[in-house]
């Protein structure tokens, strides 16, 4: 007992609450760029453009398929090889933004697919060009049906920020692995405080896209 007692002094849950604010500032900036560039993708690749709708298919199919490990190791130890050196951080953000952004294109592309084709139909029927049909018309009715989906791969972002350890990134899962590595009585402790930490952001998480999605609907 007096393990747990000194495992949970608030010094390291000052450091483990760092660490959170790592986690959510990452999971912020990467779910902003990624829903931009995901969604401008999701979009090419619905338009069925000529060579390039297919070919940024191609692109979003390889990113999917392929482990977030393996990108953020590939953009941290790779990218030198480029003459780009970047931090941890950006590092972890350049390596979740592409992956992130491959998700939520092909989430965007079902969406969109998910609007009655008359909505477009009419939209141009009006005078209005296939952007501004999109903008006004399908992205808005379209996003209504994403939110639960966008809600937990947002949340599933959040859990994946948990692979930056390997270049170590000081988030939550880093700076546990910090405290436990000075005392080794403190790994199990220090893991239930993670999931703690993560159960409680990520279940905050999914009761408000549950609330908005019902407020929009």
């Amino acid at each position: 007992m007096q393990t747990w007692i000194n495992a949970f002094a608030w010094i390291n849950i000052r450091f483990l609450l760092l660490g959170l604010k790592v986690t959510l500032y990452i999971s912020l900036i990467v779910m902003i760029l990624s829903f931009i560039i995901g969604s401008f993708l999701g979009i090419i690749r619905f338009a069925k453009i000529k060579y390039v709708s297919k070919v940024t298919g191609l692109i979003i199919d390889v990113v999917r398929n392929l482990p977030l490990l393996l990108i953020i190791f590939f953009t941290y130890f790779g990218l030198p090889n480029f003459g780009f050196r970047p931090d941890v951080i950006p590092a972890a953000i350049i390596a979740m933004t592409i992956f992130e952004s491959g998700m939520i294109a092909e989430i965007v592309r079902s969406g969109i697919q998910s609007v009655a084709s008359g909505q477009m139909e009419g939209a141009r029927s009006t005078g209005m060009s296939f952007a501004q049909a999109m903008r006004y018309v399908v992205l808005p009715q379209a996003y209504k049906h994403m939110i639960p989906t966008l809600v937990s791969q947002l949340v599933s972002l959040i859990k994946d920020t948990s692979l930056a350890t390997i270049i170590v990134v000081p988030e939550m899962t880093q700076q546990a692995q910090i405290v436990y590595g000075q005392n080794a009585n403190f790994t199990l402790p220090m893991f239930v405080a993670l999931a703690v930490l993560y159960f409680v952001v990520c279940f905050i998480l999914s009761i408000v896209g549950s609330l908005l999605g019902k407020q929009l609907n």
